[in-house]
């Protein structure tokens, strides 16, 4: 299970629209692409409070086979660089996925979260403490899933929880959460579309 995301940041003064109706018309194209088990579409806006304008889909990808057909197989990366230049693209060796209660729903916010692995951190602790705040994470009411993955080279842990609900309560969210992981960075995304090919499949728990 390997986690992959890229950021677009776009001028303040984008027509984000351009955004929504590309996603309206692209999105569908990888709801049955090979390997991947899902693509969760985020922006952030500024028309809706974001302090810049950004395209940053992050994909869940079942191996590292769907992940390169994707980049180097014509999978649509190349729509991407074609329109918009070559993003950097961060990818994150899965650790933990477990789906919350509205599994079935689909989602409209997401919050991303980053932190540094502690220099000295028992890897092992880390991750059972680590996977314990997933499961309590995902059975929170409105939690569609909840993700997690780590930088091995940079030694940074990710993860990214789907909800569903008001999109503007992300942004509430978002502070309530960094308050409560000191250190903890948090980043809230409008999800316009997902695709889940093979969201049923993924291992749930830990991954090893």
């Amino acid at each position: 299970m390997y986690a992959m995301q890229y950021e677009l940041t776009l001028p303040a003064d984008y027509d984000m629209g351009i955004i929504r109706r590309r996603m309206a018309t692209r999105g569908p194209a990888l709801d049955d692409f090979p390997g991947l088990g899902f693509k969760a579409y985020l922006v952030r806006d500024r028309a809706d409070g974001s302090p810049v304008n950004a395209y940053a889909p992050f994909y869940l990808w079942h191996d590292t086979a769907g992940m390169n057909r994707f980049l180097w197989g014509g999978g649509g990366f190349q729509g991407i660089v074609r329109d918009f230049g070559r993003p950097a693209v961060r990818h994150w060796t899965g650790v933990g996925h477990e789906p919350g209660p509205d599994r079935a729903a689909t989602p409209t916010t997401a919050v991303r979260h980053t932190e540094p692995v502690p220099e000295g951190a028992d890897l092992a602790e880390l991750a059972e403490r680590e996977l314990a705040t997933l499961r309590r994470r995902a059975a929170e009411p409105g939690t569609h899933s909840v993700t997690l993955a780590i930088d091995p080279y940079r030694w940074e842990l990710v993860r990214l929880t789907l909800r569903t609900g008001d999109p503007a309560a992300a942004v509430v969210t978002v502070t309530k959460e960094a308050t409560q992981e000191a250190g903890a960075g948090a980043t809230a995304y409008e999800v316009l579309h997902l695709s889940r090919p093979g969201l049923d499949d993924l291992p749930t728990g830990r991954h090893w």
